[in-house]
């Protein structure tokens, strides 16, 4: 039996100063980073949107005055006009990616240069763990070293399992390594935290600060992710042949779905997720976002314009900042730094397998997302990255945007007004709105029916479209659940309850009914009211129909999404297919696109697909 080799390398330190959000920006890099033409795309990005909001909130307004504006109608153009605003922004985002991808502008995902003989400088690998399913962690971290060896990264390469789990659950881990690592064909290391101050943020900085300045990048993960030896082992060489790049973040497809949910989420991923991000990359260009897992980064711009602070005051808006991905892609860019986001093929996460995991996993984010808020006016940051802060924090302020819009309209029904608000909107502004709602998921259908091989790794046109009409109904259905339970995370947030750092869930779990019953007790009752609705104005009942049933039938909702065998009757039907992507490395099976593909463009080109 070979021997276990050590758990860590020589110590390697790297200082990583903690910044200064306030005050006085820091010097920037000399380096041209930006692209031609970028201001003209987010003009027109702003332009389109500017144009649908006016055009409706205009129609709006004068359908409202024809016979004076009351109270009622102040209040519904208050909120009409930002929540259609928000609406419109995402629609042209998705339509301009749809345009690229149908033109060929933008390849879509592409398997990624992987040319490791180029390779001249070490990139570590790390992965963050907290109390997670120990086999399942490093039967993902051997299929990654084998893959690493077979695309020849293995003289490159190390990989650092980072734990931050308890002591006793440290012992497992300990044990599991040392099962691996002397039969690892790269170097893979151990290391435990006693402390984990500052969660995965503070995990990652210990790393740096620690063995740093040994490696020229570093790989983030998380514990649910998983990626090719090829598309690391091209990222790496992506990086150095582009000096200027401070950090590429790929976009992560949905792997090991088994519960209903998760291949309803793992179809939308696929159908309409190369849409979305084929948008937001054309206009982001090198200052795309980092969603703190699946990228690769520069070791030394990470280490000289990534140290975060502690927010004043306490939590949940004060302390560690939890959402530290987004910053840390607006300081690298504050410093001068590239920040490109890639599609490429080889790059995967799992997926929360319940709604209600979904929803703990969206606390925290709703958290660390409206922390943003006392960041937008840091200094020295680009107008992208706070845009970007921006987006993420006030996707969490349209739940309540909706509702009060919704309770404005039962109220001004209820009060016996001589108009009913959503029957004085013109025909024209609701037809709109459904268009931009369900927009990006008809050029979804549309994008898979227009390759013959897309289409049949979609299980052909008749199972695709089936597959796209109940993601819509679920989607439909789930849309009022979700906009409650983000209202009640606001409700406790503002309260002062933080949210924890609990183990995530992320094995199977079937929830019945009357576990799920007792929590579900506001959707009923919203629902209820939503019913009630039927009483006083029949058009308005029926307009809120599909939130009154999505209410009243969540429990079941959450219940049926969350099991297991109706996620493999769903797939023996062929209904949420998705291109199958799986090989054997080693003793392991993980997904690949591209078989670990090396005949492949030119970084370039894989770095212009960004932007």
């Amino acid at each position: 039996m070979a021997p276990v080799p050590a758990a860590l390398p020589a110590e390697a330190p790297l200082a990583m100063p903690v910044q200064r959000l306030f005050g006085n920006a820091p010097a920037r890099r000399e380096l041209s980073t930006r692209p031609h033409g970028l201001l003209v795309k987010r003009l027109l990005l702003i332009t389109l949107t500017a144009v649908l909001g006016l055009a409706a909130s205009s129609e709006v307004r004068v359908a409202f005055s024809r016979d004076g504006l009351d109270p009622f109608d102040i209040a519904m153009l208050l909120f009409f006009v930002p929540l259609f605003s928000w609406v419109a922004f995402g629609f042209v985002s998705s339509t301009i990616g749809f345009i690229q991808l149908m033109s060929g502008a933008h390849p879509g995902f592409v398997p990624v240069p992987s040319p490791a003989a180029t390779l001249t400088r070490r990139t570590a690998v790390l992965m963050p763990v907290y109390n997670e399913d120990v086999e399942a962690t490093f039967a993902r971290v051997e299929a990654m070293a084998f893959s690493i060896a077979r695309a020849g990264g293995a003289a490159w390469v190390d990989f650092f399992v980072l734990s931050d789990s308890s002591a006793l659950h440290g012992k497992r881990e300990e044990a599991a390594w040392a099962e691996l690592a002397p039969r690892a064909p790269i170097a893979v290391y151990y290391r435990r935290r006693e402390q984990n101050t500052a969660r995965k943020p503070g995990n990652v900085a210990e790393w740096v600060q620690r063995f740093g300045g040994a490696y020229d990048t570093m790989l983030v993960l998380d514990a649910d992710s998983v990626m090719t030896g090829a598309a690391i082992v091209g990222l790496a060489s992506i990086m150095e042949a582009r000096p200027s790049i401070g950090l590429l973040q790929t976009v992560p497809m949905i792997t090991n779905a088994r519960t209903l949910f998760q291949r309803w989420m793992q179809f939308a991923s696929e159908a309409y997720g190369p849409i979305s991000s084929a948008g937001l990359l054309w206009w982001s260009g090198t200052e795309a976002n980092f969603w703190g897992h699946n990228a690769i980064v520069r070791t030394r711009a990470f280490a000289e314009s990534c140290g975060l602070p502690e927010l004043p005051g306490k939590p949940p808006f004060g302390g560690h900042i939890l959402s530290h991905d987004m910053l840390e892609s607006a300081l690298l860019r504050r410093r001068g730094w590239a920040v490109h986001m890639v599609m490429i093929g080889g790059s995967y996460e799992e997926y929360p397998p319940t709604i209600v995991d979904h929803a703990l996993r969206d606390r925290r984010w709703m958290q660390g997302n409206l922390q943003h808020l006392r960041l937008l006016g840091a200094a020295g940051l680009a107008t992208t990255s706070r845009l970007h802060l921006l987006i993420g924090a006030s996707a969490y302020l349209t739940s309540p945007g909706w509702l009060l819009l919704l309770l404005t309209t039962i109220a001004q029904v209820g009060a016996g007004a001589d108009r009913n608000a959503l029957i004085a909107v013109p025909p024209g502004v609701l037809a709109l709105t459904v268009l931009l709602l369900f927009g990006p998921k008809l050029m979804g259908l549309i994008w898979i029916l227009a390759d013959r091989t897309r289409c049949m790794a979609f299980g052909g046109p008749w199972r695709a479209l089936g597959s796209v009409l109940s993601e819509l109904v679920l989607s439909t259905l789930f849309a009022p659940v979700s906009m409650v339970l983000q209202i009640k995370s606001l409700v406790g947030l503002l309260l002062g309850i933080p949210s924890h750092w609990n183990v995530q869930n992320r094995d199977a779990q079937a929830i019945p009914v009357r576990v799920i019953l007792p929590s579900m007790r506001d959707h009923l009752l919203l629902g209820m009211v939503f019913a009630a609705t039927f009483w006083l104005d029949t058009m308005t009942a029926l307009w809120l129909l599909p939130l009154t049933l999505g209410l009243l039938g969540a429990p079941w909702l959450i219940s049926l999404t969350s099991r297991e065998d109706l996620g493999d009757a769903a797939a023996r039907r062929g209904l949420f297919r998705v291109p199958a992507r799986t090989m054997r490395v080693g003793r392991a099976e993980i997904p690949d696109p591209a078989a670990d593909a090396v005949d492949t463009p030119a970084h370039d080109a894989t770095v212009r697909a960004g932007g």
